[in-house]
């Protein structure tokens, strides 16, 4: 059977307009100022072993879907952590620390976020603790003790995991260095989303003045995302249509554009998109992502597995791509986006459409990579 018959059945699970949609570059940039955005992006690309991950075409998939172009950010390929948090949480350990060697880091984490915080800590020679849940894997936890991390495991989901992180750092006068923003911790997820920032920077160079009229951003607690509308902000001249999808499982994102406020969600199961199982937006990008995303969708775990073996022999590209679970989303949403012909009109969806996809991560989970690749 062939992809295009194969993908023709695909479907989102929900489809959101924001009624409150007002993109404005000057409310964007007082939030995540072009400041922060050219420091991060001045001090991480002299970094040893710095260089530009590739912005890739999926021309398969774009003449299967009649769209112009797919670009596709690849994040394997981010300096050997093979994820775009890379960028992040080792950013933030560098600029809070401030060369004190006796400060002790400690973060809580589904697993990208914690390797790229131990691996900036073991470069600056600081310990590191590391807050996981039950549901993060062994092999995602062995990667951050490579890096010396101690890793401490907590039952229950990511928010139990965050809880005990804030309990014992308050506890041990630890320094947090966390990715999601709550009231009085506000600088940290910040820094986090400035690193996230040179992605953008990387694309507005890349794409060789072509416009992206469409872009689709996965959102966990929205730190990547609300970072790349603040990134389009500072470099682009043309300003795409912002969608953000999310498992339907997890989608606090959706729910909060939904209400116009933050909205706190139940996760009822946990997807296999362990990074995107996020049950509340973060302040800091809520401020951001509230009036600057068009759309939201929300998709199944359903497709994950054939989206991952597809990029994996050369079926949505013309080179073998390698992306993990949450390198997914985006796939998944534009091909059932693009089967709904009501949706696909509404939003523009046509021959002359570039849109913009994040391939977040390789085989970050290299057992859950292997299982979800055979499966």
């Amino acid at each position: 059977m062939s992809v295009k018959s194969e993908v023709s059945n695909w479907k989102y699970s929900t489809f959101l307009e924001n009624k409150n949609y007002k993109f404005s570059r000057n409310d964007i940039l007082n939030i995540l100022t072009e400041e922060d955005i050219d420091e991060a992006y001045k001090i991480i690309s002299d970094w040893e072993n710095y260089a530009p991950t590739p912005l890739l075409l999926l021309d398969k998939l774009s003449t299967e879907l009649k769209l112009k172009r797919i670009f596709y950010k690849d994040e394997s390929k981010r300096f050997h952590l093979k994820s775009f948090k890379a960028l992040g949480g080792s950013y933030a350990v560098e600029k809070i620390t401030k060369g004190n060697k006796e400060i002790v880091i400690s973060t809580a984490t589904a697993g990208n976020h914690g390797r790229s915080v131990a691996w900036g800590s073991k470069k600056l020679g600081l310990k590191c603790k590391i807050f996981i849940s039950e549901y993060v894997s062994e092999a995602r936890a062995e990667a951050m003790r490579g890096f010396g991390a101690d890793v401490i495991r907590v039952k229950g989901n990511y928010e139990d995991s965050l809880n005990e992180c804030i309990k014992q750092s308050n506890q041990n006068n630890w320094q947090i260095v966390q990715d999601v923003a709550w009231k009085n911790y506000m600088l940290v997820p910040k820094l986090t989303m400035a690193g996230y920032s040179v992605m953008m920077k990387e694309i507005s160079e890349q794409i060789n003045n072509q416009k992206v009229s469409h872009i689709i951003l996965q959102a966990g607690v929205g730190g990547m995302a609300a970072a790349m509308v603040a990134g389009l902000a500072r470099y682009l001249n043309h300003i795409p249509q912002i969608i953000i999808v999310e498992p339907d499982s997890a989608a606090c994102v959706l729910a909060s554009i939904n209400t116009g406020k933050v909205e706190k969600i139940s996760i009822e199961k946990e997807s296999i998109m362990g990074g995107m199982s996020c049950g509340e937006v973060s302040l800091v990008p809520w401020q951001i992502l509230k009036k600057s995303v068009n759309y939201c969708v929300t998709v199944s775990d359903d497709y994950i597995s054939k989206t991952i073996k597809y990029l994996a022999n050369c079926e949505l590209s013309y080179e073998k791509i390698i992306g993990g679970e949450c390198s997914t989303p985006g796939i998944i949403s534009l091909i059932g986006l693009c089967n709904d012909a009501k949706i696909r009109k509404k939003i523009n969806l046509n021959e002359d459409s570039n849109v913009l996809l994040f391939g977040c991560e390789g085989d970050a989970d290299e057992e859950l990579y292997q299982k979800l690749l055979n499966s």
